[in-house]
């Protein structure tokens, strides 16, 4: 928690304003009840008009005082907390953006939400509080034990039996919840990730027919944090009417023995009103710090989890400052080896491959041979376990991940869109292209078509997600994307699957002299998208089985055989 507040300094002039402006409200309250005592023993009792009028009038300013400094505290407080909270928010994604496929897994999407969003909210409204009580609170108790003890010290006893018990129950509550909040934010994990994965896969899960086994799958998920929660205000609900009753009774005996200290001539009437209001104002601050221990706690558990994303560095570092442009276009797997992180076996054994410009590289292999785990290692979305990797001649290690990813054009198994125009999403692989190479990219990537035919062409608006596209518009349009920066290396992760043959032949001859003079990385499961390949890499079980062209492992790689023959027939074979 503290390490979180250090964020305050940025509001440092904000922060000590407030402080300022509630240490005035505060002595402003701590000062009514002396002068209300005093209209009543020097006004009331004697009938003395005028100085009733005079006081009062005091009272008035006192208050509005008072008040000014309340509203005024508010503002400015409410105005840091917002502010630490965005920059708290603004520096956690900046922090997660910087994370490998590998911590993203580690942590789970559903809690980056939750710790980007409640976290961070829960720890921003401690921060209003603690700006208002952390002066008020022990300016109030100190101040009003000090002007209770001045009206009569005798009375002030009363408060030395009844405090404890007050102390005890507020620490006893703490005990019983704050365990409980940690629970809390876990189970609304579960609740996001539940939600997240039903919203998401919702074709899935029509297609399937399970929308009764998700809504009690959601349920469950639900009651789990209502159970949890309600068992929290159940222990936090205990709180109030102790406070409450404590008070009563300490009002009660006040004013019973009081009443014996008017009528024996040791009291006025006016310090015994008064007495009482300090009381409340002792109270009250009790109640006020108690509120700020309990809520401290929460915030602190959800504190740590913001600090467990800010603390964790990432899998990928920026650990050289080399440039990848020693040989431009070329790509080197030296005995390169992965392991998901808690694996039993490896996804991928000593990988050994060279790429070079002009050439198209194919890989090919039966699912979970590690295609996609291959081609995932070389933007650095994960660390290898073993061996090297070379863009442009140069250690993936030896440079940072966005030098290297500037060299690469890549287009993911599944295609993804942003929502926003055609235009914007071809944009996001070069921020500054003109409208020509926003076109050349979409006639070489077969979408010209079909923006073409669009009421507003390229000004077309994408739906969250690309949801008012086909599946294989959707993958034209993400290699529209790569192909606008021109990078040095393509990548291409099983993205022709959703294209007809024809398109995928035309695509693949429009390919040819727009990467003439870059290396081309193509994942596929079709034999015909990677016969025309320059040289073709089988992958079994995460090892190389084979390297060589079509001709060439056709007569001897075994894998690659079978691979063919169940794709095609004799007469296509031969």
């Amino acid at each position: 928690m503290i390490k979180l507040l250090k964020n305050l300094t940025v509001y440092k002039w904000i922060v000590l304003a407030v402080l300022g402006l509630v240490f005035i409200q505060s002595m402003a309250d701590l000062y009514l009840p002396t002068l209300m005592a005093d209209i009543i023993d020097k006004g009331v009792v004697v009938g003395d008009t005028a100085y009733i009028w005079k006081i009062g009038g005091i009272m008035l300013l006192v208050a509005a005082i008072g008040a000014v400094a309340s509203i005024v505290a508010s503002l400015y407080s409410s105005k840091a907390a917002m502010g630490f909270g965005r920059d708290i928010r603004r520096k956690v994604f900046k922090h997660v953006e910087q994370f490998s496929l590998q911590d993203f897994d580690e942590f789970g999407t559903a809690s980056l939400i939750t710790r980007t969003t409640n976290d961070i909210t829960q720890v921003q409204q401690v921060v209003i509080m603690m700006l208002r009580m952390v002066v008020s609170a022990p300016i109030m108790l100190v101040g009003g034990i000090i002007m209770a003890v001045s009206k009569d010290a005798k009375l002030s006893l009363v408060i030395v039996l009844t405090m404890p018990v007050l102390v005890g129950a507020v620490l006893l509550i703490m005990y019983k919840g704050v365990p409980l909040f940690k629970t809390v934010q876990t189970k609304l994990d579960q609740l996001n990730l539940v939600l997240r994965e039903n919203l998401t896969g919702i074709r899935v899960i029509r297609a399937f027919n399970r929308e009764k086994q998700e809504k009690v799958r959601l349920q469950k998920a639900n009651k789990e944090l209502t159970d949890v929660s309600i068992q929290v205000n159940k222990v936090m609900a205990i709180l109030m009417p102790v406070m409450m009753l404590v008070m009563n009774i300490t009002v009660v005996l006040i004013i019973w023995f009081g009443g014996i200290r008017i009528n024996g001539g040791s009291m006025e009437i006016g310090d015994l009103m008064a007495f009482i209001q300090y009381v409340m104002q002792i109270m009250f601050a009790l109640v006020m710090a108690s509120m700020m221990f309990i809520m401290i706690p929460r915030a602190a558990v959800s504190a740590n989890r913001i600090n467990e994303v800010l603390n964790r560095k990432p899998t990928s570092l920026n650990e050289g400052t080399k440039l990848a442009n020693k040989e431009r276009g070329t790509l080197e797997f030296e005995h390169v080896s992965f392991s998901y992180p808690g694996a039993e076996e490896s996804a991928l054994s000593n990988i050994t491959f060279q790429a070079k410009a002009g050439e198209i590289t194919a890989i090919i292999g039966g699912t979970g041979a590690g295609k996609s785990t291959l081609v995932n290692l070389i933007p650095r979305f994960y660390e290898v376990t073993d061996g090297t990797i070379l863009v442009n001649g140069v250690d993936v290690r030896e440079t940072s991940p966005e030098e290297i990813r500037s060299k690469i054009g890549f287009v993911p198994q599944k295609a993804l869109l942003f929502s926003g125009t055609i235009k914007e999403n071809i944009l996001f692989g070069k921020e500054d292209a003109i409208d020509e190479e926003i076109e050349h990219a979409a006639r070489i990537a077969q979408a010209e078509d079909f923006i073409s035919k669009m009421e507003n062409g390229y000004d077309s608006v994408i739906s969250q997600g690309g949801s008012n596209v086909s599946g294989g518009q959707k993958q034209r349009l993400s290699i529209a994307r790569a192909l606008v920066r021109k990078p040095d290396i393509y990548i291409f992760d099983d993205s022709f699957s959703a294209l007809d043959f024809k398109t995928d032949a035309n695509l693949r001859e429009a390919l040819k002299e727009e990467t003439k003079n870059a290396t081309v990385v193509i994942v596929a499961q079709r034999v015909s998208t990677v016969a025309d390949a320059d040289q073709i890499i089988v992958l079994d079980k995460g090892e190389i089985a084979g390297i060589g062209t079509h001709k060439e492992l056709l007569e001897h790689n075994t894998v690659y055989q079978e691979i063919v023959e169940s794709q095609l027939r004799e007469e296509e074979i031969a």
